[in-house]
């Protein structure tokens, strides 16, 4: 939860400039961990080829080596609440980098499969980890007025890490190291890893967790490194007790209580995954060598990165205006079309060389819609008793379905190498009738009227149930 905005005597609270070293120092530290979670979920895409060499595997054990990261992130989410409250954000990130750095140092290492596969679920429990606990940890020392705005750079550096990583496996594969050239794709991974743990020894602890834990005074302390005034900032610590202080056991999430909400959490992760974005992503360079064409794989995937992070942007500028049940619609009509044209191509219905316009124009309609909008959806749509332990529920939907759904690629491809991209397109389109009929629209709705609009029970007989 982030730091109240009006303080007891009724006086405006203090809004620090966004360019205030210690707020920007924390901002920046907390998004690195974005930066590292798209990387370290994207560098596979071009190593598939040469670990399918270095250790012979067939297409059903190349799933499994892709997707043993990504049930390491679903455990790291699931588990990341618990230290998370009791030991706080920043120093439960602290451990964290020590496993990004490990997993990328122990990946680049590796002396066998099975310690490939170990040290790859190791990386995959720090991104499942952080994806929670990095958007938690900026909100709560985040100005109220630029929440928005300084927790959405978290998902923008996501995008950007991905970008990264086909940039990085472009420039070694273009450096002649060799078969085992997948070494470095995963070894280089430690250095952002290593300057995020150094920077992490500078930023203070969220304060809202300080006062949670009595630390009144380093509570303080932490709101005057991020630009608040002293007085502003004891008003404020003061706030946050009272706030905490009224707490009950209402704060329970059950299905009961909170029904639509959780139905929604797990409909938008579901559905982003159903996108096939993930698995896309991860055999992109796969996908483009059976496609063919004059631009090498490498290339075509730092293309697909690009057009990523252009259109993740525009989602960010338009999800306040045109609303996210709009984009979603928009969006799930786009990406259904693509990927039916990506499919007859793979197909050879149509030329390969389509398979690159195609999956940009995936991307184009991915990035600004569904792509934008699961994080802010989840969040807004479970009251805030309750939207910590809510957005677990969504982020395990979504990285479990990602673990299923890479798990499972090579081995639907070898069956037809279009029927992922008929399945993906389908999915999109039921997407597209579910948000119609059943998702609310949540931009510009107060909280408040978020728990009304959705039935989330609150009083009388029930509220203990929640």
């Amino acid at each position: 939860m982030a730091i109240v905005t009006q303080p007891a005597s009724g006086q405006p609270a203090q809004e620090p400039s966004l360019l205030h070293p210690g707020l920007l120092a924390c901002i920046a530290t907390a998004a690195l961990a974005g930066l590292l979670f798209g990387f370290d979920t994207a560098v596979i895409s071009g190593t598939t080829e040469s670990l399918r060499a270095q250790y012979g595997l067939s297409d059903v054990w190349l799933g499994v080596t892709v997707s043993s990261a990504l049930w390491g992130t679903l455990v790291g989410a699931l588990g990341a609440g618990i230290p998370g409250d009791r030991y706080g954000s920043r120093n439960t990130l602290r451990v964290l980098a020590l496993f990004y750095v490990a997993g990328g140092l122990g990946c680049g290492l590796a002396w066998s499969w099975e310690s490939l596969v170990f040290f790859r679920v190791i990386a995959g429990l720090a991104v499942g980890g952080s994806s929670v606990l990095a958007p938690v940890y900026i909100a709560e020392i985040s100005p109220p007025a630029k929440r928005g705005r300084l927790v959405a750079s978290f998902q923008f550096m996501v995008i950007f890490g991905i970008l990264a990583a086909y940039l990085s496996n472009a420039i070694i594969a273009s450096a002649g190291l060799g078969a085992e050239d997948w070494r470095w794709k995963f070894g280089v991974s430690a250095v952002p890893a290593l300057l995020f743990l150094l920077l992490l020894l500078r930023i203070p602890n969220s304060p809202r967790w300080l006062v949670a834990r009595g630390r009144i005074a380093e509570a303080v302390q932490a709101l005057t490194q991020v630009g608040i005034d002293e007085a502003a900032a004891e008003r404020q610590t003061e706030e946050i007790g009272a706030t905490l202080a009224v707490r009950t056991e209402r704060s329970k999430l059950s299905w009961r209580g909170h029904r639509k909400p959780i139905l929604l959490a797990i409909m938008v992760a579901g559905f982003n995954q159903l996108s096939g974005i993930n698995a896309l992503l991860y055999y992109l360079n796969d996908i483009f060598a059976h496609a063919g064409g004059r631009l090498s794989p490498d290339v075509q995937a730092v293309i697909i990165g690009v057009v990523n992070a252009v259109f993740t942007a525009l989602g960010m500028a338009l999800i306040d205006r045109v609303g996210r049940r709009t984009l979603l619609l928009v969006g799930s009509i786009g990406m259904a079309s693509c990927l039916i044209l990506a499919g007859l191509a793979m197909g050879q219905i149509l030329p390969g060389w389509m398979v690159l316009p195609a999956l940009i124009g995936f991307i184009a309609f991915f990035a600004p819609s569904t792509g934008a909008v699961i994080w802010v959806y989840i969040s807004e749509v479970f009251p805030t008793s309750v939207r910590g332990r809510g957005s677990a529920v969504g982020a395990s939907t979504h990285w479990g379905l990602d673990a299923v759904i890479a798990a499972t690629f090579p081995a639907v491809a070898a069956i037809s190498v279009s029927l992922p991209f008929y399945f993906f397109a389908a999915m999109m389109l039921v997407q597209f009738i579910v948000v119609l009929s059943y998702f609310p629209e949540t931009k510009g709705v107060s909280l408040e009227e978020m728990e009304r609009k959705l039935g989330v029970v609150r009083d009388g007989s029930r509220a203990a149930d929640q």
